[in-house]
């Protein structure tokens, strides 16, 4: 069948046309207004302490599917997001703010039979939050452009890539401070440098800590009277603006593989369940995956969830995939959200598993020893998933995220599999920089850093 892809445009232009009106985001916890894209961007979170969540999804055309493998990342891009953001930002200038978000590649490589890794670790931190952290930057250098005098405060807390990520995509944004909480001693050398290192508008704050005490602090600023006059906002997955994207490398593996002509399952390393909250949006919006895995460290409130029904989040414990080290994610409510609470159905759609720090280091030696390809713990973990759902799916192919460089892990991944890794230029650059952080261990020290 020939494709006309001017056609396939025209047809997703007038829908585009019809459609032209304002999303509207609502709260999860629905005791707050409905707000628009640009205030759900740059509230983070609603008055309610809910996570804010579009009103309406609506699937893509077929004919975009059917013409997927002849188009533009750009162009597949625009046509998955431009109905999240409406007629809010011009339809030139979100083309060009995804110009600027995909400016590098996203890899499927082949480690075993049927089985791919989606690389999402080429942008310039070798993290996927690059993805997100530069279309929210971007978006709200826009919307900030005529406010000569306020200024937008991003405070984001990080268990490893996220400050990194969020450091990069916002350095030197005009009118934009970011202050990042990260759990002492917690992220690896490299990821402490990524984002501790950079100055400008960037300021890092050393929580004596875990991950979700960085994030608890962050959620209560947000809801603190005392602060409106910092004009607070988050990076955190939490921020439509910076987990919507996420759904982007979905469609890009789907484009990769169409011509395999199978059913498709991703396995996700979770943490905050951003990526795979994503996913899930990407299907509900027509793309072909047939099943969804959440692959966990030992932090395992959703495979417990699963198990039992009962959502008891405890406090997260350190492993050696320290970007997964949360107890209570945040996103799993979306989730819920678009199964209506039901966990029968939910479960049709989606499996969670835990591992364990030893199951994943034999996890890297197999996959290297066999297969000679470098795997980093979370990429790991996500290895693991995929291999015990697939036994599910005898005709699927499977597809598990590398979320993060082996590098970001570089005594992990070297003492593992015995080798030695070359510094890529992205990580050249802050190996010499000096680290500059603030040690806090309250919400009040918070407080008084913010001013």
């Amino acid at each position: 069948m020939i494709i006309d892809i001017n056609l396939v445009a025209k047809k997703s232009k007038i829908k585009y046309l019809q459609s032209k009106i304002q999303m509207k985001y609502y709260s999860l916890n629905h005791k707050a207004p409905n707000v628009s894209f640009k205030e759900a961007l740059i509230k983070g979170l609603a008055t309610d302490k809910g996570l804010y969540f579009p009103e309406t999804i609506t699937p893509l055309a077929p004919t975009f599917f059917d013409a997927i493998e002849n188009m533009s990342h750009e162009e597949i891009a625009f046509e998955a997001i431009q109905q999240f953001v409406g007629d809010e930002i011009p339809e030139e200038t979100l083309k060009h703010i995804i110009a600027e978000t995909l400016c590098f590649n996203f890899p499927v490589v082949q480690v075993e039979k049927d089985i791919y890794s989606l690389e999402l670790f080429h942008g310039p931190t070798m993290a996927f939050k690059d993805v997100g952290a530069r279309f929210m930057s971007r978006c709200l250098g826009y919307f900030n452009k005529d406010n000569k005098n306020s200024k937008n405060t991003v405070l984001v807390a990080t268990s490893g890539d996220t400050g990194g990520a969020v450091a990069s995509g916002f350095l030197g944004v005009k009118g934009v401070e970011v202050i990042i909480l990260y759990p002492s001693g917690k992220v690896s050398d490299i990821q402490e440098r990524q984002l501790t290192t950079l100055g400008q508008n960037i300021k890092a704050l050393e929580v004596d800590g875990v991950f979700d005490d960085c994030q608890d602090m962050v959620k209560k600023a947000f809801l603190d009277e005392s602060l409106k006059h910092k004009n607070l906002t988050s990076a955190n997955s939490i921020n439509i603006a910076r987990w919507l994207p996420q759904m982007f490398y979905f469609f890009f593996a789907y484009k990769a593989l169409k011509k395999e002509n199978k059913p498709i399952v991703f396995s996700c390393p979770s943490g905050n369940f951003g990526n795979i909250c994503a996913g899930i949006i990407a299907k509900k919006l027509g793309l072909p995956i047939e099943h969804f895995v959440a692959s966990t460290n030992v932090n395992d409130t959703v495979p417990r969830f699963l198990e039992n029904g009962i959502y008891d989040p405890m406090p997260s414990i350190a492993t050696i995939s320290n970007a997964m080290d949360v107890g209570n994610p945040s996103n799993f409510i979306r989730i819920q959200e678009m199964y209506q609470n039901d966990l029968e159905q939910f479960k049709k759609d989606f499996s969670s598993f835990t591992f364990s720090d030893a199951e994943t280091i034999e996890a890297m030696k197999t996959i290297y020893n066999t297969e000679g390809y470098i795997a980093e713990p979370h990429g790991a973990v996500g290895y693991l998933g995929l291999k015990k759902e697939l036994q599910n799916h005898p005709t699927a192919i499977g597809i598990f995220l590398e979320t993060a460089h082996p590098i970001k892990f570089l005594d992990t991944v070297e003492q593992t599999l015995n080798v030695k890794l070359p510094i890529p230029t992205q990580i050249e650059s802050v190996l010499g920089k000096v680290k500059v952080s603030v040690k806090i261990k309250t919400y009040e020290e918070l407080k008084v850093f913010l001013g």
